[in-house]
């Protein structure tokens, strides 16, 4: 499955049930974990070796991102956003003229090597987040929303954010916009022998090293730049 120019499946907007999202996360497996406190299903094999993205193609993992929801993956002219918690509801980004050329300076101002790269998708990301804030309500976003927020309707879970953050940067290597890298298999952290909390975020592999590299926006505020740094570093953290 590539970047079709499929919509979602459940429409343009909308609210999907809690229900339907939980079974849909059912189907990645028998493991339990959250973003935060906020429960997740989870199980699947984020942390198995990365099988990046290529055009026209989507691994396994990226896949089961998209169909465990019900929506399709974004394609060269539009993508899903997920927020609510579990992409409970949902909008539709139809990328315009202006968007592309916006998203393409940005990009494009990061040419001159891998790091350089990494920020312009930081600043990539505060972009969308910026766009689709007024649209859908999450300029009220908080760092690391969980349930005890009670404001599903204005946050992102880290599912929300590495489905989102996914999508952009598969619209940014379908727009062939980056240069140093592929896009990656989500990740997945949690110990509970530990207490490390469970999460998940979404992922770049550098072509040159195949270093990994995460681009994590659920632990940042509204307009603030998502964490980038390798996945190694980030699986230790909590």
């Amino acid at each position: 499955m590539g970047l079709t120019d499929k919509r979602e499946r459940s429409g343009r907007s909308g609210k999907a049930s809690f229900g339907k999202a939980l079974f849909g996360k059912a189907l990645l497996g028998k493991g339990l974990a959250s973003c935060g406190l906020a429960i997740c299903l989870v199980g699947w094999t984020l942390i198995a070796a990365p099988m990046p993205a290529r055009a026209g193609e989507l691994s396994a993992q990226l896949a089961a991102l998209y169909a465990t929801v019900s929506i399709f993956p974004p394609t060269a002219k539009s993508m899903t956003v997920c927020y609510g918690f579990v992409c409970r509801r949902r909008e539709i980004l139809d990328f315009t003229p202006d968007d592309r050329n916006a998203l393409s300076k940005i990009v494009a101002a990061g040419r001159a090597s891998a790091a350089a790269e990494r920020a312009a998708v930081q600043k990539a990301v505060i972009w969308f987040d910026r766009r689709m804030g007024p649209v859908i309500g999450t300029n009220k976003r908080v760092a690391k929303a969980d349930f005890r927020y009670f404001d599903d309707k204005h946050n992102y879970d880290c599912w929300d954010t590495t489905r989102n953050t996914t999508s952009l940067l598969l619209v940014l290597q379908a727009w062939g916009l980056l240069k140093y890298h592929v896009v990656g298999d989500p990740h997945y952290r949690g110990n509970a022998l530990v207490l490390q909390t469970p999460h998940n975020t979404a992922v770049l592999v550098e072509r040159a090293t195949r270093a990994e590299w995460v681009v994590d926006m659920w632990p940042r505020g509204y307009l603030q730049p998502p964490d980038v740094m390798t996945v190694e570093k980030w699986v230790k953290l909590d």
